[in-house]
C-alpha cells in the first residue's frame, strides 16, 4: 500500500506502465465535473467513478488480477488495510469480478483518504473502503484498476 498525494504521482510512474497511465488519467480530467461510471482507459486501464454515502462498516476485498489506485475527489473515509495473509477468505473469489471478500482476525492499519489524496493497493492488501471518519458524509471517489 502507498498512500500520497496526486501532485506526487509522478514518482510511482516508473512502477508499472498502466500505473503510469492511471495516474496520467488522472490528472487529465475534470474529475468533480465527471459524471459517476466506468471509463474505459485502455485495455488494461479502466476507472470507476463513484459517489456515496461513507458508512460505519464494511467487508475487506482483495483483488487478484487488478492493482487498485483510489483516489478521493471530495470528501473523506476512512480505509482499513491488513496483509491478506493475516485474512480467511469469507466469500469465494469472483473471477469474474476480480473480488473475494475476507475476514481479518488482525488490527487493520487505518487509512485516511482526503481529497487530493490516492492510495495504491496491491493484491496483497486487504482493504475495507467507505468507512465513515467521525460522521457518515458524502464522497465522490475514483477508483483506477490496473490490470497486473
Amino acid at each position: 500500500m502507498i498512500k500520497d498525494k496526486l501532485a506526487r504521482a509522478k514518482y510511482y510512474h516508473n512502477l508499472s506502465e498502466g500505473i503510469k497511465i492511471g495516474f496520467e488519467w488522472l490528472e487529465s480530467q475534470d474529475l468533480k465535473n465527471l459524471p459517476d461510471g466506468k471509463y474505459i482507459i485502455n485495455n488494461s486501464v479502466y476507472a470507476n467513478i463513484q459517489t456515496y454515502l461513507t458508512k460505519q462498516s464494511a467487508p475487506f476485498e482483495a483483488h487478484h488480477q487488478y492493482v487498485d489506485i483510489q483516489y478521493m475527489i471530495s470528501g473523506k473515509e476512512r480505509i482499513g488495510v491488513a496483509d491478506t495473509s493475516e485474512c480467511a477468505n469469507k466469500v469465494p473469489y469472483d473471477i469474474e469480478k476480480d473480488i473475494e471478500f475476507l475476514e481479518c482476525n488482525i488490527s487493520p492499519s487505518y487509512q485516511y483518504l482526503s481529497e487530493g489524496e490516492f492510495l495504491l493497493l496491491f493484491p496483497h492488501d486487504a482493504h475495507q473502503p467507505s468507512l465513515s471518519v467521525e460522521k457518515t458524509q458524502n464522497v465522490k471517489k475514483v477508483v483506477v484498476k490496473v490490470r497486473l
